[in-house]
């Protein structure tokens, strides 16, 4: 070996490796899109009942605008009507809807398992056949989620997003 091939030769060992910069770049990147997609999951407990809400909300001004062309008192029970006759096919219902005529078809199951709903300061929830109903509340429940279905009686029932929240109740 001569002098001049050991000169040039340090110049050429040098190793493709990471610096201890880039290594700890990467690292906070990884860390930084963990930390955005663990933020950005939602309970899916939540997910579920704000999808109930939606439909429920979406059940009730059906069966108030039944109730309003057809001039008959709707009521909506948070629990189905016991009877004598098996006949009635309430035995599988969730809740009920009291006035409606069967030709409407309403659903009375809930489309999660473990949904429960109260109505607030009532024991049912009035539908019609007024336009005017008054302000009712209906609180859903489902694991340690709540959610709240509100009208002030002029307006449709809208889900309250300031009460959606997560934890014992």
């Amino acid at each position: 070996m001569t002098p001049e091939s050991l000169a040039v030769r340090p110049s050429s060992w040098r190793c493709g490796g990471f610096t201890l910069i880039e290594l700890l770049v990467v690292v906070a990147m990884i860390a930084l899109a963990s930390a955005v997609v663990s933020l950005a999951l939602r309970d899916p407990s939540d997910t579920l009942l704000e999808k109930e809400g939606a439909r429920l909300a979406a059940l009730f001004e059906s069966a108030r605008a039944e109730a309003r062309a057809s001039g008959l008192a709707v009521h909506w029970l948070p629990r189905p009507i016991t009877t004598d006759r098996p006949e009635a096919g309430m035995a599988s219902a969730d809740f009920t809807f009291v006035g409606l005529p069967a030709s409407a078809g309403l659903p009375r199951r809930w489309l999660t398992e473990g949904v429960t709903a109260s109505v607030i300061g009532a024991p049912d929830v009035v539908l019609g056949p007024e336009p005017l109903i008054g302000a009712q509340r209906i609180t859903l429940r489902l694991d340690d989620s709540r959610l709240t279905l509100s009208t002030d009686g002029l307006g449709p029932f809208v889900v309250s997003s300031d009460e959606l929240a997560s934890g014992p109740r």
